[in-house]
């Protein structure tokens, strides 16, 4: 691992500043890197996707763990400086690519590299990573559902997006990525991070969080790809009521036509609001409507 002076020293060496606007804030707290890692108990059979390496100052304390090391990074300079680096880790594949092909979709190229290592290695994907706060949600979401699945995520986000992750039904902060990250596993805060912990020092707080997929939970949701149609349709729409939602439904679910049965099968008013509805609210929706289809 790097300390700030190191991380410096290669950027300056290669006449490059940190883009704020791309959120490359470098986490120079050496315990906290370790706390991290801690926290994702990586074996010699795990597959770890790192997503923003920057100078690889974590992707080296991550190679001496895992079976694999797939660490993306956008920026051209800075994959050159990590690829320097990590010369001797024969275990490390660098990726110069947006992590994102677009908003719902990971890298053709990412993915590809991933299919292979999980040919090789039979352990857990993980995501760890001190995100880029500019593609923290939609890396989540996507290794969620597509069907690259992480089973375990260990990242520093923006504290705002940490909020996000573990919201409750009704709050402010509950959308999208609470309802998917509750209905296929537990989110756990490991901590939260000053602006003094990263170079250039963020405005705001950050957060270390933790996401572990359950087997079990994840197993309740028949159609993916359904669920998370069901989820966008209506906190796409979160302050109407359902049943005023489902009347902008689109593609297949514009078909459903028995709506009310559904709303009653899983004991859910129709004159409630999606953002008062929990993760097994709308697994047993997207079940049914699943079940419509058929």
């Amino acid at each position: 691992m790097q300390t700030k002076q190191q991380i410096q020293q290669l950027l300056a060496s290669a006449g490059f500043r940190p883009n704020k606007r791309l959120g490359q804030h470098f986490l120079i707290d050496l315990n906290l890197m370790r706390l991290l890692i801690r926290s994702a108990n990586i074996n010699k059979s795990d597959i770890v996707l790192e997503v923003g390496c920057g100078t690889g100052s974590l992707t080296e304390a991550l190679a001496e763990l895992a079976a694999k090391v797939i660490a993306v990074e956008l920026d051209k300079t800075l994959a050159k400086i990590a690829r320097k680096q990590l010369t001797k880790a024969e275990n490390v594949e660098i990726i110069n690519a947006d992590i994102l092909e677009n908003k719902n979709t990971i890298s053709r190229t990412v993915t590809k590299a991933l299919e292979i290592a999980r040919k090789k290695w039979t352990g857990r994907l993980l995501l760890v990573a001190n995100l880029p706060y500019n593609v923290a949600s939609p890396v989540m979401l996507n290794l969620i559902t597509d069907p690259t699945t992480a089973d375990n995520m260990y990242v520093t986000v923006q504290k705002e997006v940490a909020a996000r992750m573990t919201a409750t039904p009704g709050s402010n902060d509950y959308g999208t990525l609470s309802i998917h990250l509750c209905a296929a596993g537990d989110v756990k805060t490991i901590r939260v991070l000053k602006p003094t912990v990263f170079w250039p020092q963020p405005q705001v707080d950050s957060a270390m969080v933790s996401f572990v997929r359950s087997k079990d939970k994840a197993s309740r949701i028949h159609n993916t790809e359904l669920f998370s149609e069901v989820v966008k349709l209506f906190m796409g729409h979160r302050r109407k009521t359902l049943m005023a939602c489902t009347k902008l439904a689109r593609a297949r679910l514009a078909k459903i036509d028995n709506w009310p049965d559904i709303f009653e099968q899983c004991s859910v008013n129709p004159s409630r609001r999606p953002e008062q509805l929990s993760a097994e609210n709308y697994i047993a929706i997207a079940n049914l409507c699943a079940a419509s289809l058929t």
